[in-house]
């Protein structure tokens, strides 16, 4: 099988079943020759690499291990979900330190084992949190690290879809931006339903004011919804997406939803958040948000609850404050 590059990817968390559902995604969309797997916990990654092994995948070179240095050195590319799962009653943000603490020592690592590496991804929840401190402590720049956002758009593409009772294929540009949570914005305005604006369509027979409103409800509420639907948080469509990710960062197919980046510029500062993105070999970058009024104070709110998580990092000495932040990361 010929792969898209013969880079080593290591994939972090992966004993759990996303990191597990990542690394099949990965050999069989032949992203690399060179797959190694992480995990702390030996015998559930052991489990894993003998499932994969067994399935007689050819012109790949799978290897496992419990040692992080070993996982990171010479990699090339990671995708991390080495954090704790969201359980039942869990908002993404109750996860916020213990995971905050995981990511600082995931920057350290990368910083101490594969500082050459060319992009990572970060999926692990508050993913915009994790994300943002992984670049701040492995000396990164930031187009070389993105975090998982897309489930959101995709999740607002569902309930379109199932909504109008058509082909998701027939709902475009569905649009999150802001945080990846509660407080997310849900855009109308860059979706089109069937080549109509969506817009257009909210508030007629066929979309009234308040079936919006509980489309955009479900859409927030969507890995809740997961959770009370298997009794675990979501592992497939975060596996899936976060390696499409992956593959376009190697040179492979464009990524065609909103990722986590981090943005400094006259609006947003000192973040990690959903952007419109384009995803390549020179890493991630972000373009300018269009939307209406409306849309843009919901992501305003977005981007002051992101910040709050910040600070409430900041103010319990978990990370210093932001003016010392250059110190670590050069970069930022």
């Amino acid at each position: 099988m010929k792969t898209l590059t013969n880079e080593k990817l290591t994939i972090i968390g992966a004993a759990g079943m996303i990191g597990s559902n990542m690394a099949q995604t990965a050999i069989m969309m032949g992203l690399s020759s060179e797959i190694c797997l992480y995990d702390p916990y030996p015998t559930g990654l052991e489990g894993v690499a003998e499932e994969l092994l067994q399935c007689g995948f050819e012109g790949v070179n799978l290897t496992y291990t419990s040692n992080v240095k070993e996982a990171l050195t010479n990699a090339s590319y990671i995708i991390s979900s080495g954090g704790a799962a969201r359980k039942q009653g869990m908002t993404r943000e109750d996860l916020l330190k213990g995971n905050a603490e995981i990511a600082i020592a995931f920057g350290k690592d990368i910083k101490a084992y594969c500082p050459e590496v060319k992009h990572v991804v970060v999926i692990f929840n508050p993913a915009d949190i994790t994300g943002l401190l992984t670049l701040l402590y492995s000396g990164l720049k930031p187009s070389q690290v993105s975090t998982l956002a897309a489930l959101d758009s995709t999740r607002l593409r569902n309930e379109l879809a199932k909504h109008f009772k058509i082909s998701p294929d027939k709902i475009k540009n569905c649009r999150t931006y802001g945080g990846h949570g509660e407080e997310m914005a849900v855009f109308a305005s860059t979706t089109t339903v069937d080549g109509k604006p969506l817009n257009d369509l909210i508030g007629c027979s066929e979309l009234s004011a308040q079936q919006w409103e509980d489309i955009k409800l479900k859409v927030i509420q969507g890995g809740k919804h997961i959770i009370d639907l298997r009794g675990r948080s979501s592992f497939q469509s975060p596996a899936y997406l976060s390696v499409e990710m992956i593959r376009a960062a190697m040179g492979g197919d464009s990524f065609k939803w909103p990722a986590g980046v981090y943005v400094a510029n006259h609006k947003f500062n000192h973040i990690m958040m959903a952007m419109e993105t384009t995803i390549n070999t020179n890493g991630i970058t972000y373009q300018e948000v269009e939307g209406t009024p409306a849309e843009f104070a919901d992501l305003n709110k977005s981007y002051q609850h992101l910040c709050d998580l910040r600070n409430e990092l900041i103010n319990s000495n978990v990370i210093p404050p932001i003016s010392e932040w250059q110190s670590i990361n050069s970069n930022l």
